[in-house]
């Protein structure tokens, strides 16, 4: 059987582009707000590789700006391909989820 952090590492990118896409935002603010959301175990170990690989996909983008409390941070925006991959994502997710959930009701 598939690990939880197995299933977690496909739902990531897809949460990611959706915090994203309500508002600016940097590294660290996304990983509270999953913690927020109850992804507790989610480190910014495994948040980090994935901002980056959503950049190299072109489905983000990012600009530094400075910090009131000190380096420069790199705030992350979603492209119009990255609207374009959240929205399949919210229509693939909306398809596993009822058909997971049919399976359970039996």
């Amino acid at each position: 059987m598939a690990s939880t952090t197995q299933i977690l590492k496909g739902l990531l990118e897809g949460c990611i582009l959706k915090i994203v896409s309500s508002n600016e935002t940097y590294g660290y603010e996304i990983c509270e707000k999953l913690s927020l959301y109850g992804f507790e175990e989610i480190s910014e170990g495994s948040v980090y590789p994935i901002l980056i690989r959503l950049e190299k996909k072109k489905l983000l983008y990012s600009v530094l700006k400075e910090s009131p409390l000190g380096p420069m941070r790199k705030y992350y925006y979603l492209t119009e391909e990255g609207h374009k991959e959240l929205e399949q994502f919210i229509l693939s997710w909306e398809e596993i989820k009822n058909s997971v959930d049919n399976v359970l009701e039996g």
